[in-house]
């Protein structure tokens, strides 16, 4: 099994070295429902009600792909006359996004790279969202990155990678994952392997969701809660930055 400095090595080289984000942004939305079957719709729906439902004025959607996360969060009446900040360190992500959200007012789009949000100023935000990121970076980076930007009260959403709590059914979905998402992530992706990489990286490593839970206390944050979904292959993470 690789280390975790293997796992922060690999992370860095799809960042910061391959356009991967570049290459699939185009396809990104159908490799979603390929990988998935199709249930990150459902999942995305519910972590957008769940940040519709907080009292923020300005958000960050951190790493936000193509959109999709702010699209159904605008759904929303309660975020309308709000704050939405999308951002993404790749162009051609955001560039999908804006075409999806072109019709809404008060968002910002800016490139920000999750690990250090250097354009963000210190507790300026009222809310923070990452989606389906935190396997393929450095997370405790970013989840300290989240904490700076935050104001004191504010609060961090996170859906990601989880475990299934039966482990037969668990280690039955890892091997799933290992012989037949290769071999769909090649057929999706044109027989690009950095990106099918990209899209599988770290689901077999990543901590449980309770594990993922002290990861986040850790940083600082408190009111540290979860929920899986779809038996656990997800979780949503939802935390409070201390007055």
């Amino acid at each position: 099994m690789e280390d975790s400095n293997d796992l922060q090595n690999a992370a860095d080289f799809f960042w910061r070295h391959d356009d991967v984000f570049g290459r699939i942004a185009q396809r990104y939305d159908m490799l979603c429902d390929v990988f998935s079957l199709g249930i990150h719709r459902f999942w995305k729906r519910r972590v957008a009600r769940k940040i519709a439902d907080g009292n923020w004025d300005v958000l960050v959607d951190g790493a936000t792909g193509t959109g999709d996360i702010v699209l159904r969060l605008l759904a929303h009446e309660k975020a309308v006359r709000r704050t939405v900040i999308t951002s993404d360190i790749s162009p051609g992500m955001l560039a999908i996004a804006r075409g999806k959200l072109s019709f809404a007012e008060d968002i910002r789009f800016m490139q920000l790279d999750v690990e250090a949000m250097t354009d963000i100023a210190g507790g300026s935000v009222g809310a923070y969202s990452l989606s389906l990121v935190l396997k393929i970076c450095k997370r405790r980076e970013a989840l300290l990155e989240a904490y700076r930007i935050l104001r004191p009260g504010g609060h961090i959403v996170i859906l990601e990678a989880s475990n299934i709590r039966w482990r037969v059914l668990h280690r039955m979905y890892l091997a799933y994952m290992a012989i037949c998402m290769p071999m769909l992530g090649w057929l999706a992706t044109g027989g690009d392997a950095g990106a099918y990489r990209y899209l599988l990286h770290g689901i077999r490593d990543f901590p449980s969701a309770e594990e993922f839970a002290l990861e986040i206390s850790a940083a600082g944050f408190e009111d540290v809660v979860f929920e899986r979904l779809s038996l656990g292959i997800v979780a949503i993470h939802s935390a409070r930055k201390p007055h």
